[in-house]
């Protein structure tokens, strides 16, 4: 998979060079290209902003040097200009926005299959709307956001997002078992979040792993686990829950949430 990311601030992506994701780099399964937007200014300031028309606060980023930055970067498809005869490489453009669609690990696995993605990394009150509006000409366009809050620029809701496509690519995690068993995968995990975990020593500060994760008996384990994940979720993300499909859960599944929610609302009272 091919990246590239237009930003103002590419030292912000350091930290795609530690981990996975640089040893993703480094072994080619990763082709992250960073660009300065800067580059594609043209006044000796290297001015990227202006005031808004309409009036308010704050500045909105200039649609020239985007424009041509999105130009020159999908001027350069992976695998350079193609066979004679097929299809030109088009990418598909993020941008990264808290008016955007909420993001999801269903957004990440559909993206993790796309072999390119552009992200362009909006500051101020925003990338003038034009630039979104000419680039969907020519490529998918999706604004995406990584929640309800407001950050001071798409570099980190970028650096998220690019973690959580790269982490699915093939060759990229050592067991791809991993994978399947986070918090929202999707199947059985889809609408749960994970439970807790444990490693050596058995006993650590007075504090023990459950006994049954000691016991060798993968059915129990497995039951322990799903009636953990059940719980967590009951407390933690009980919107997941009101999505699950009704056949999902098993008469014990409901015992353990019945169980859950009583115990959660007591704790509700006494706080």
């Amino acid at each position: 998979m091919r990246i590239d990311i237009i930003t103002i601030f590419p030292d912000y992506f350091g930290p795609l060079e530690l981990s996975l994701i640089g040893k993703a780099r480094a072994s080619g399964i990763l082709d992250v290209r960073l660009h300065d937007l800067r580059s594609w200014t043209h006044d000796r300031h290297n001015t990227v902003d202006d005031t808004p028309y309409g009036g308010g606060p704050g500045m909105v980023m200039k649609p020239e040097p985007w424009g041509e930055a999105l130009d020159a970067v999908t001027a350069d498809p992976p695998g350079g200009a193609g066979q004679a005869g097929a299809a030109p490489a088009v990418p598909r453009l993020i941008l990264p926005t808290p008016s955007g669609v909420p993001f999801t690990q269903a957004h990440a696995d559909r993206l993790a299959a796309e072999p390119w993605l552009v992200f362009a990394c909006g500051r101020y009150e925003g990338i003038d709307s034009r630039v979104a509006r000419d680039a969907a000409q020519r490529m998918p366009v999706e604004e995406l956001s990584i929640g309800d809050y407001v950050l001071a620029g798409g570099e980190s809701a970028t650096l998220v997002m690019v973690e959580t496509v790269s982490r699915l690519l093939p060759g990229v995690l050592g067991n791809r078992d991993s994978v399947d068993q986070d918090s929202f995968a999707t199947g059985e995990m889809q609408h749960l979040v994970e439970g807790p975990v444990y490693t050596k020593p058995a006993v650590w500060r007075g504090h023990e792993v459950p006994p049954v994760l000691l016991s060798g008996n993968h059915g129990a384990v497995d039951r322990w686990r799903r009636d953990e994940s059940l719980r967590k979720t009951a407390r933690n993300r009980p919107d997941l829950l009101e999505r699950m499909p009704a056949e999902r859960l098993d008469r014990h599944d409901r015992e353990v949430l019945e169980e859950a929610r009583v115990q959660t609302g007591a704790e509700s009272m006494a706080d």
